[in-house]
């Protein structure tokens, strides 16, 4: 598993008008390429009617999985500009469809480049980009009569909830760095006065947002 990467943060999709022509771009997170080429399907069968659907994905810890679809556009004007927008931004597992319903006003394989690319672009930057970073879930068991005061004191000390249940006790599930877990633990015993318990309960990635 990589330790840190970029992606889409949040699934959704964008429009732009250039020369009367509407381009709408649809993007998701994709972990393979089934799932990919099942969101294209979709975009195709909800858009019927648009003169084309083009289609990139950039999938894999080494992008092994990749692929541009021009779908009738002239080679090369539609596909591969849309994937070369994920590979400069350096994202990963991501899915694009960027739909075009043609306005009457031809734009040349230049234009179509730079309107294909932009509209994969702009949809990144409108829907947002994050960090993943894998991290250490510790998970940290208490009682109810002090863990208000404990969420409070992970929150000052910068340290990100994974969740949290109910039963008889508390567990607050938190990321902890890896070079960081011997210092948490250390620091949560203390806080608590040694009236808590802790396990590393495996790995989990965490998302900050870029942009």
């Amino acid at each position: 598993m990589l330790e840190k990467y970029l992606t889409i943060k949040v699934a959704g999709q964008h429009e732009i008008i250039i020369d009367k022509s509407r381009f709408i771009c649809s993007v998701i997170r994709a972990t393979d390429e089934q799932s990919a080429q099942e969101f294209i399907q979709d975009i195709k069968k909800k858009h019927w009617n648009a003169s084309h659907n083009c289609s990139a994905y950039l999938i894999g810890e080494r992008d092994q999985y990749q692929k541009a679809n021009d779908d009738g556009e002239p080679s090369g004007t539609a596909g591969v500009p849309m994937l070369e927008v994920l590979k400069k931004k350096q994202l990963k597992n991501v899915a694009v469809v960027v739909t075009r319903y043609f306005g009457g006003v031809k734009l040349g394989a230049g234009g179509l480049v730079r309107a294909y690319g932009n509209a994969v672009s702009e949809t990144c930057k409108t829907l947002g980009v994050v960090e993943r970073s894998l991290a250490i879930i510790i998970s940290c068991t208490l009682d109810y009569a002090s863990h208000a005061k404990f969420e409070n004191a992970l929150e000052k000390k910068g340290y990100q909830m994974a969740g949290i249940s109910f039963t008889d006790k508390i567990v607050i599930d938190v990321y902890v760095d890896s070079s960081d877990v011997a210092i948490f633990q250390e620091w949560a015993i203390n806080f608590t006065n040694g009236q808590i318990q802790l396990h590393e309960t495996g790995q989990k990635y965490r998302e900050k947002d870029v942009n």
